[in-house]
């Protein structure tokens, strides 16, 4: 399913790459019939903003809105186990899931980051992905409603995966819940996470999972796609590439 490579793009770090591939991502959309046409518009539109978009304005606002704070995490596992060994083994059972789906994991990219989850089912029956986004879909419903609060045009890609499975209307059941959080972005709650003490995973699963924050590997990513230059067409062909 083409439109989960577009969607996992949608939701990655912002680069030239990902404006470049725009004309090929609107022609995916379009074309997904399981959307309903104002979904696909909407989509449409925030591809369109992308691409006519200022880069470095685009990367601060996408720091800005998952770097700082947990709430709105893009690590679908750290919404359930946070930082606790829990987290390390539900990582190292979705990696043998990978690899025994023939799905090659970059070193750079923990299981459980959501567009990286994206691109692996991209790969998969569609009765599968069903079930796939089904067993998350608590999590989507609840990113979702963050990312509305934070009036971030990423909401419409985990609304949009919701969408697919039916689900959409789980959102309503967070809404207000999540506008009685604090916020977990602010100065204040910053300080405190850095005086928490850091859990750490056992020597295993950090070599397993190559364990490592979110900001560090999106600038990884970064440096790798400045000193290439990724395709469009490449782009949208990452999960195909990964999976033998």
């Amino acid at each position: 399913m083409r439109s989960l490579i577009v969607l996992a793009r949608l939701l990655d770090y912002p680069t030239r790459a990902l404006q470049q591939a725009a004309p090929e991502m609107t022609a995916v959309i379009k074309e997904e019939t399981r959307l309903s046409p104002l979904r696909r518009e909407t989509l449409v539109g925030w591809i369109r903003r992308i691409a006519q978009g200022d880069l470095l304005d685009l990367q601060a606002e996408y720091v800005a809105l998952f770097d700082k704070g947990r709430s709105t995490s893009l690590l679908l596992f750290e919404h359930v186990h946070g930082e606790s060994r829990d987290r390390g083994q539900a990582m190292v059972d979705l990696l043998a899931q990978y690899r025994e789906a023939g799905f090659e994991l970059d070193a750079r990219e923990l299981p459980d980051y959501l567009p990286l989850f994206l691109e692996f089912l991209s790969t998969r029956e569609e009765a599968e992905i069903a079930g796939q986004l089904g067993e998350i879909a608590h999590i989507l419903a609840r990113l979702t409603a963050r990312l509305e609060e934070r009036e971030a045009d990423q909401a419409l890609a985990t609304a949009t995966l919701l969408a697919l499975i039916g689900a959409e209307d789980e959102i309503t059941e967070h809404q207000d819940k999540v506008r009685q959080e604090k916020r977990d972005d602010t100065p204040a709650a910053l300080d405190a996470v850095w005086e928490e003490e850091a859990v750490r995973f056992s020597a295993t699963s950090d070599q397993d999972c190559a364990v490592q924050s979110a900001a560090g590997q999106r600038r990884a990513q970064q440096r790798q796609n400045e000193r290439e230059q990724v395709s469009p067409v490449r782009m949208m062909d990452a999960a195909s590439d990964r999976c033998h």
